[in-house]
């Protein structure tokens, strides 16, 4: 199945976590190892509770943590953009608009990553758009390894929706989010020592 198509099929509780999922991948470019500011969101994935309380006060943070960042197309502004998208309520259909641009936004910066010294090409987007529908495209290994992970956190969640076990699909979720965090730093930090 596709990743599009496991978007679609997804619940609220599901749509919420890939979303926060996602947006916590690209938090290395925001924070540092310890900071965590997505934490009450993943709180609130289960089934809602306080999610327009903890999401306002994790713009907030965000805001905070992130203090003056130039540029719109710039990775943290384009998180913090998606942040400031997230719907209020805590329903399907409006998180099911949420969670496929955040799903996009983290293949994107994982795309800059994988060739970060070149511009991307014009149809940039096609690659992107065929690897979300399940067609072969040709995508960078850090965009593959991130599309992958969406893949997974949502299987993951779906396997364990409505069952006794949903905050073990939550919590597993966390760790795959965590891991590819982890993955992105060391990129960045890999690429930072070349250029000094």
């Amino acid at each position: 199945m596709s990743l599009l198509d496991l978007i679609e099929r997804a619940d609220a509780r599901a749509r919420a976590a890939t979303a926060v999922a996602c947006l916590d991948r690209c938090l290395p470019l925001l924070a540092g190892a310890g900071v965590e500011p997505l934490r009450p969101l993943w709180a609130s994935c289960e089934g809602g509770r306080d999610w327009a309380k903890r999401l306002a006060a994790v713009r907030t943070e965000l805001d905070r943590i992130a203090g003056d960042v130039s540029g719109a197309d710039d990775p943290v502004a384009l998180v913090r953009a998606a942040l400031a998208a997230a719907p209020s309520d805590f329903a399907a259909a409006p998180l099911r608009e949420w969670a496929d641009a955040c799903s996009l936004l983290a293949l994107r910066v994982h795309g800059r990553f994988d060739a970060p010294d070149r511009v991307a090409p014009v149809d940039g987007e096609h690659p992107l758009a065929a690897a979300r529908n399940g067609g072969t495209a040709a995508v960078g290994p850090l965009v593959a390894g991130e599309l992958e992970r969406q893949v997974r956190i949502l299987e993951t969640l779906a396997e364990t929706s409505g069952t006794a076990g949903s905050g073990a699909g939550l919590r597993k979720a966390l760790d795959l989010s965590t891991e590819g965090r982890r993955v992105l730093r060391a990129v960045m930090s890999r690429r930072a020592r070349v250029r000094s």
